[in-house]
């Protein structure tokens, strides 16, 4: 039977999403874990995406194909009673065998949030980059439009070897300021490795009068990563939604 779990988690103190043999700090490592001992036999899971060291999710989704069926509420009890409390699983249903959580996903929302005030945010400072400026948000939301649409996103790919297609689609960029914070919201059929973190540096070297916008096009044209802004942090970001249709709202259920 083909299982899809819901997983949300903080991901402060793990390695990222995906499984690593040199560390047991991982989201799919300790989910994996607490599945097999359930099963009394190793189980692989597979999940829609990766998120880096120190990245959150809200709706992380991923599946598990297990040779026995098993009440899918009886799954997520016993997943939410051993994995560690920064980890949750808040559903677990079944599937048909083909579902599969990263080929079948058409596109991810992630938000990524800034303080702007002199204040920091004490008891958020997990989940949000303690900028302490406050840029232009005008300008912001002028160098988004540019990099919104389908483009050659090689200049915002922290991996210099990639060999595959750096080409993706962002269907939006929305950015909203409310009192000392600017959250930005990305949606997109994709993203490449580090790619939100270094557009929403070089968003906020644009707000901060750093970077000019008609740079923000040369970007994708040059296709160069030293050329871009910084990485923003990787506190600030979440996973909010894996998406299974282009149209699909962020309000809609998967």
């Amino acid at each position: 039977m083909n299982y899809k779990i819901l997983v949300q988690y903080d991901g402060t103190r793990y390695e990222g999403w995906q499984r690593q043999e040199r560390t047991e700090s991982t989201i799919q490592g300790k989910i994996e874990a607490v599945l097999s001992k359930m099963c009394g036999e190793e189980v692989q899971i597979q999940g829609a995406g990766r998120t880096d060291a120190g990245v959150h999710a809200k709706e992380q989704v991923a599946n598990v194909h297990l040779k026995e069926q098993v009440d899918p509420q009886e799954v997520k009890q016993y997943l939410n009673r051993y994995l560690p409390e920064d980890i949750a699983v808040s559903e677990v249903r079944e599937v048909p065998e083909r579902f599969h959580s990263r080929l079948n996903a058409t596109g991810k929302i992630y938000v990524y949030r800034i303080a702007t005030g002199e204040v920091k945010k004490v008891f958020e400072r997990r989940y949000i980059y303690d900028f302490g400026e406050k840029p232009d948000m005008e300008l912001m939301c002028r160098a988004a439009e540019i990099l919104t649409g389908t483009h050659d996103f090689k200049s915002f790919c922290a991996n210099r070897r990639m060999k595959k297609s750096t080409v993706r689609t962002i269907y939006s960029i929305d950015l909203k300021e409310k009192e000392g914070e600017i959250v930005i919201t990305y949606t997109g059929n994709g993203f490449l490795h580090h790619m939100i973190r270094i557009l929403t540096g070089t968003l906020l070297e644009v707000g901060m009068k750093k970077r000019s916008l008609s740079s923000v096009a040369e970007l994708l044209e040059v296709r160069d990563r030293e050329k871009a802004g910084f990485t923003a942090p990787a506190k600030g970001l979440t996973l909010e939604k894996v998406l299974y249709s282009p149209l699909q709202k962020e309000s809609e259920t998967l």
